[in-house]
């Protein structure tokens, strides 16, 4: 199930959305291709980042909210890491690649303006 909400395009449902798909490209990579290490990874740091993103919504301050999305954001570089190593290795095509790649940056650059702008309203403490 695909979450479509009245704030189409938000980070939350881009990152759930994306998580679904990583589901999808884990279950074709465990059971057609027998590969179980890669693609966990994979799947871990895939589905961390909505994961932290649903934590980010209810959290307890604005310090908590930018650790939050900081991790989101960390797990979304680390997820192209995993896209690069299974194309690299003949686990996905060019297709996949360049598909979970795009998906994957339109999140980090949202999360990473997210970050930016959280730091900024915090002040110079957080603004490094």
């Amino acid at each position: 199930m695909r979450v479509e909400s009245e704030n189409k395009g938000t980070v939350a449902e881009k990152s759930y959305n994306f998580a679904v798909n990583v589901v999808q490209l884990y279950k074709y990579l465990s059971e057609t291709k027998k590969e179980f290490v890669l693609s966990k990874q994979f799947l871990r740091s895939g589905t961390s980042i909505g994961a932290n993103v649903r934590e980010a919504q209810q959290a307890q301050s604005k310090p908590d909210f930018l650790n939050k999305m900081n991790i989101a954001l960390k797990e979304a570089n680390e997820t192209l890491y995993w896209i690069d190593l299974l194309f690299d290795t003949d686990y996905i095509p060019i297709e996949k690649k360049q598909h979970y790649r795009k998906e994957c940056n339109e999140l980090t650059s949202l999360l990473a303006a997210i970050v930016k702008t959280t730091k900024n309203n915090l002040g110079s403490k957080y603004a490094k």
